[in-house]
């Protein structure tokens, strides 16, 4: 292999395992103040001490996850310095306001209130921390608008000029942030990372009502996620089909690649729903594959006839790598089917009278409990392995904006990611699981739920 092309290769490598740790940290950051601020204003409306249990169990993992998360996030962004140097150059007139706007409010809003929120409740009190927790929710949103408005321009350019250097220019702010896919592509992950937390929080509870079917706090930790996933896992869906419906018109490689389609139908037939195959690239065609007729074209046209281009209607130099898209797709689309499922399962046996005793259905939660991340971290897959060979979807290519670093940097450098980042989430999961199979008690922890209503001991 030639040493620029391994350099590209360990560049994205080195990338790719950066930004896959930290969009789980985000993704569970986001939902999980959410989450937070959800319990507090029920506590606060409710006064039932097991509200404010919750809060306080799952406090500390969110101060935690925040911890780790931003120091995963700067390690990001030291890398469009250093292994992105061309691209920087070429685009950080757009992407670097971005990028400014969510460090800050991730930096202010986020990880400097967290400290308020874990120590402050019997200091400020309950209304004013309650504030404090909505503010920390709302950095957790901002900071993804920001950074989902720079994806969403990668994939879908506009607002820009180019200048005699071939630079990027900002002409119109607003056409730059909400691009074609923005709307989408934010909804769509909005709901990820919900939906990924929901699960988290309900396999947590699932696993303390395996030891005590009577735990009030862990019944709550339970039935909230399950009522909201009821409802999240299919409107998750339906986003997702209006996001794909979105793709196919401006990324039609993308969704070619996605199905495996390599050469159209006949004249007058539908797009198969390939449940398997083994694209093969070099001859341009699926080996192995199980197909249903017709099917697909419901979902990519809404009829039973339409079609799609194929990809070999497009140049191979402009085409994504097929085999990793096909099967990542189907990962995310497996997993939004089964958590639907598991929350149709919930449903029944809640209307049952007995989803605090069904041991196979708090297992089954159990089990799937990363199932949202994971789809997460597949639809990410998609999303970016899909625009290469692109970072500037149609403008420029990753391979020019690549940093001409020696192939042994870079494997010294991504080697010494992996450790240290392998290292430090080990301890944190392992601190996690341990912490997670603790029953949240009450009165823990400190004198907060001995306050009275009006904020006074």
């Amino acid at each position: 292999m030639p040493d620029t092309e391994l350099t590209l290769l360990l560049s994205r490598a080195q990338f790719a395992v950066t930004v896959g740790l930290h969009i789980i940290l985000a993704g569970f950051s986001f939902g999980l103040s959410l989450w937070l601020a959800l319990l507090e204003g029920l506590w606060l409306w409710r006064r039932e001490q097991r509200y404010l249990d919750v809060y306080h169990f799952w406090l500390k993992i969110f101060a935690l996850n925040v911890a780790v998360g931003v120091v995963s996030g700067v390690v990001m962004e030291f890398q469009f310095g250093a292994n992105w140097a061309p691209f920087i150059a070429r685009v950080g007139g757009l992407i670097g306001p971005l990028m400014f706007y969510e460090v800050l409010v991730a930096f202010f809003l986020e990880a400097g209130m967290v400290g308020v929120m874990m120590f402050g409740m019997d200091r400020i009190g309950p209304r004013l921390h309650f504030m404090v927790t909505l503010l920390v929710a709302a950095g957790a949103l901002i900071s993804a608008f920001w950074i989902l408005a720079a994806n969403a321009w990668m994939q879908t350019p506009a607002g820009f000029v180019l200048d005699e250097q071939q630079r990027f220019q900002p002409q119109s702010w607003l056409a730059i942030i909400f691009t074609p896919s923005f709307p989408w592509r934010l909804a769509h992950m909005m709901l990820a990372m919900v939906v990924g937390t929901a699960f988290m929080i309900a396999a947590v509870g699932a696993w303390q009502l395996l030891r005590d079917a009577d735990n009030p706090r862990a019944r709550l930790m339970l039935s909230i996620p399950l009522w909201l996933l009821l409802f999240l896992t299919p409107l998750q869906a339906v986003v997702g089909d209006l996001h794909g419906e979105n793709t196919l018109q401006h990324q039609p490689q993308k969704i070619a690649a996605v199905e495996g389609d390599w050469h159209r139908p006949p004249p007058g037939e539908g797009e198969p729903l390939r449940l398997f195959a083994l694209p093969d690239a070099q001859q341009q065609r699926n080996r192995m594959e199980l197909a249903i007729p017709a099917i697909g074209s419901l979902y990519l046209r809404h009829n039973l006839t339409g079609q799609i281009k194929s990809l070999s209607e497009f140049p191979p130099q402009d085409l994504p790598p097929v085999a990793p898209l096909f099967f990542a797709f189907r990962v995310m689309v497996g997993l939004g089917l089964l958590m639907i499922a598991v929350s149709l399962a919930a449903l029944t046996q809640r209307l049952r009278g007995r989803l605090w005793q069904s041991r196979r259905l708090l297992y089954a939660i159990v089990l799937t409990g990363p199932a949202g991340f994971i789809a997460l971290l597949a639809g990410w897959v998609v999303a970016e392995l899909g625009r290469q060979p692109w970072t500037v979807y149609g403008l420029l290519r990753t391979a020019d904006s690549v940093s001409p670093l020696s192939s042994r940097l870079l494997i010294a450098s991504g080697c010494a990611i992996l450790l240290i980042y392998s290292a430090v989430f080990y301890i944190g999961l392992r601190y996690l699981l341990r912490y997670a199979n603790r029953e949240a008690r009450p009165g823990e922890p400190g004198p907060a739920p001995e306050m009275a209503p009006g904020g006074k001991r």
